[in-house]
């Protein structure tokens, strides 16, 4: 098939036998998607999805990063040429030290499977290439208590932030900004609640996840969006934007490839649907 621009997917868009849609957002220059409920207007943000926030590298024997790309809201930059394969559509990033991507976001059944192809043209190896997708959840899925918003433990789902119950009545400002943590293969750190220099709180779960997802329950508890992946570090929101995050890492060899995977569940159901649809295919996730 021919490459679209990003006008023609996004008025035409993807859409699946449940009624879920798939569309390229204009209204950024960078790579977001927009995915829009069954019965829900084509113009909807309830779900949006930055593709990725960013691309990150390590130099073999560093301890430094190197942001390659950082995702800038609004018309900045040369937007990607979009091509639509089936119910995929993708585009390909050319990075100035050598790595090469290609960001595919396939619109299955049960929600979006992202895809992130990574080449390394250069001589340079690199411990970690890291490209995190980003969801935001506004409108029914907008959690910013993290009220709605759950993580699966050995004893069954509990609530990502129900180590602080005092969320629900401090004062805005001084629950944002903030980031809430829990771990999977990470350590559980041995402090709980930090505070970064760049003045964000950083929370964490004392009780480790024994399955790298991550859910958020709408106001109705009708709907559920969750991100799981193969593995990860961490799971974590900002509860300000609704985010979720299940990202993990791969090592890019001088000349070699990486793979990197993330699956948006949506889901009108229950917890234990997501919980059942994690298992039966994560070990199918790169």
């Amino acid at each position: 098939m021919p490459a679209q621009t990003a006008s023609d997917v996004t008025h035409s868009g993807i859409g699946n036998p449940q009624g879920l849609r798939m569309l390229v957002d204009i209204d950024n220059t960078q790579p977001t998607l927009r995915i829009v409920l069954p019965g829900y207007p084509i113009t909807d943000r309830t779900i949006e999805v930055v593709f990725p926030e960013h691309v990150t590298v390590r130099e073999h024997g560093s301890n430094d990063v190197q942001h390659i790309y950082m995702w800038r809201e609004g018309h900045q930059g040369t937007p990607p040429t979009w091509q639509r394969n089936g119910n995929s559509l993708q585009y390909e990033k050319h990075f100035d030290d050598g790595v090469e991507m290609v960001a595919r976001a396939t619109l299955e059944d049960d929600g979006v499977l992202f895809d992130y192809e990574f080449r390394n043209q250069s001589s340079t190896a690199f411990d970690m290439v890291w490209a995190p997708t980003d969801p935001r959840l506004t409108s029914i899925f907008h959690d910013v208590r993290l009220e709605r918003t759950y993580v699966h433990h050995q004893t069954g789902w509990g609530l990502l932030a129900a180590n602080t119950p005092e969320r629900l009545s401090m004062p805005l400002s001084q629950w944002l900004p903030a980031r809430y943590h829990d771990s999977y293969t990470w350590p559980v750190p041995a402090k709980l609640v930090t505070r970064g220099s760049d003045g964000i709180t950083n929370y964490d779960n004392p009780i480790a996840v024994d399955e790298p997802v991550i859910a958020t329950l709408s106001r109705d508890h009708q709907w559920v969006v969750a991100s799981f992946s193969h593995n990860t570090g961490n799971v974590w929101s900002n509860p300000e934007l609704t985010c979720q995050h299940v990202d993990e890492t791969a090592p890019l060899p001088p000349g070699g490839t990486a793979s990197l995977q993330v699956k948006l569940l949506i889901v009108k159901g229950s917890l234990q649907q997501v919980l059942n649809q994690v298992v039966a295919e994560r070990s199918s996730l790169k």
